[in-house]
């Protein structure tokens, strides 16, 4: 009885909190200004319900050819066989809010000077403000050798490509713990959404060995692209403790450069040249950009370290773009270090829309995003660990009662019961 009220009362907390106020309740606008959104993903569709309800008399355009949309969150999950692919797939015509047009076409060009976006099909599409939500593109090509469609083929595996690549990932993986061998594990160099889910990947592969009693028959290796498992210090600390406690290697600045998938053998750039090791299962995890319309627009950074790819130039606290004063970014394609994740977006999405209305009122905007980013990171079957931080690599727990760095049952069930309801509030603008 205990166990089960605690579990309540705890579920219930998380609940009240990711709900947060009703966006019905906010500050609103009655100007008439035309609103583009461009992309229709997590950040898109939250931020449409909000503009919805706080600027009534505004034009909103949503635009983005994807019909269905995924629960991102719920890939893992797939991948260590717990749900169904058909879990984490919804429609996105589901959390499209009345009295939004949505054009089921994807963008195809950005032209700030001009106040316009263009379609892929051609169809101009003018705006006052535009709020960029496209979501990030997946460049497995850019690791020689590997293509999408290897996934679940040869010992590889890959959460992020989708609901059917992360079911064929949890096949792959229970071959390998059946057949014994290497498994390596990493993640790419530069941002990245969830830059949890490779250590999840690697703890959930680990904790189903051990179960299945074929613990002993695999050798588990993380190669870390940097000299760091993870950017937070505590985090990493945590996480190398661990990966020592139940003997996973870890090889330091290893980044995947090739894959051989027909010999079963990876390649890494070290600072002392070319490694290339023997697998029986590899989780292979792409290099991330921005999408090509971005990457190819005036948006993106022009210097520094999110340059390269394509991140959309934004000050990081307001998410306003640094030299087009009414475009804004949300979302993985925001250029912000850190912020890709669904948490992010819970937070990202109530700043920029509270500014846009102070603005419209002609306030002046008060609301800062902090970089807050949430990972629930999945340690073993039934534990995980809830990581709260920010900019600034602080922890920044939203529960007293979840210690951030410990393996505790409620964190679990947050990951696997609580977060796909928060994440539909969110979606419908509630969180």
């Amino acid at each position: 009885m205990q166990r089960r009220q605690f579990l309540l009362g705890s579920l219930g907390a998380a609940a009240l909190a990711s709900l947060g106020r009703p966006a019905a309740a906010a500050p609103t606008a009655e100007v008439s200004v035309r609103i583009a959104i461009a992309g229709a993903g997590a950040a898109g569709l939250s931020l449409a319900a909000r503009l919805r309800r706080q600027a009534p008399n505004a034009s909103i355009t949503l635009v983005d050819a994807r019909r269905d949309h995924y629960f991102q969150p719920g890939f893992t999950l797939v991948a260590a066989g717990l749900w169904r692919p058909e879990a984490v797939i919804e429609r996105t015509a589901t959390y499209v809010p009345a009295g939004v047009d949505w054009i089921q076409d994807a963008v195809a060009a950005f032209k700030p000077e001009d106040n316009r976006i263009v379609t892929a099909s051609g169809q101009e599409i003018d705006y006052d403000f535009l709020f960029v939500t496209t979501g990030l593109a997946l460049d497995y090509e850019a690791i020689a050798g590997m293509e999408e469609a290897l996934i679940g083929r040869e010992g590889i595996g890959s959460v992020y490509a989708g609901p059917s690549a992360a079911a064929a990932t949890a096949a792959a993986m229970d071959r390998f713990v059946e057949n014994g061998g290497v498994g390596l594990f990493g993640r790419p160099d530069g941002e990245m959404k969830c830059a949890g889910a490779p250590l999840k990947m690697t703890f959930i592969t680990e904790d189903k060995a051990r179960r299945a009693d074929r613990r002993s028959r695999v050798e588990l290796i993380y190669n870390a692209h940097s000299d760091v498992v993870f950017a937070v210090p505590p985090v990493h600390d945590k996480v190398s403790q661990l990966f020592a406690e139940r003997g996973i290697a870890v090889n330091r600045s290893h980044l995947l450069t090739a894959i051989d998938p027909g010999r079963r053998e990876a390649t890494y750039a070290t600072p002392d040249g070319e490694v290339t090791l023997g697998y029986d299962f590899i989780h292979v995890v792409p290099p991330m950009r921005a999408p090509a319309a971005v990457r190819n627009s005036p948006l993106p950074w022009q210097e520094g370290p999110l340059a390269g790819d394509g991140w959309v130039e934004v000050e990081r606290h307001s998410l306003r773009h640094a030299r087009f004063a009414n475009v804004f970014a949300l979302g993985d394609v925001a250029g912000v270090p850190r912020g890709k994740t669904a948490a992010s977006v819970k937070w990202q999405v109530p700043v920029v829309a509270a500014n846009f209305i102070d603005e419209l009122n002609g306030r002046e905007p008060q609301a800062s995003y902090n970089g807050y980013t949430s990972c629930p990171l999945v340690t073993r079957y039934g534990r995980a660990m809830l990581i709260e931080f920010d900019y600034e690599g602080q922890l920044v727990p939203s529960f007293p009662f979840i210690a951030p760095l410990e393996e505790l049952w409620v964190s679990w069930l947050i990951e696997e019961k609580g977060l796909q309801g928060a994440y539909r509030a969110m979606l419908r603008g509630l969180a």
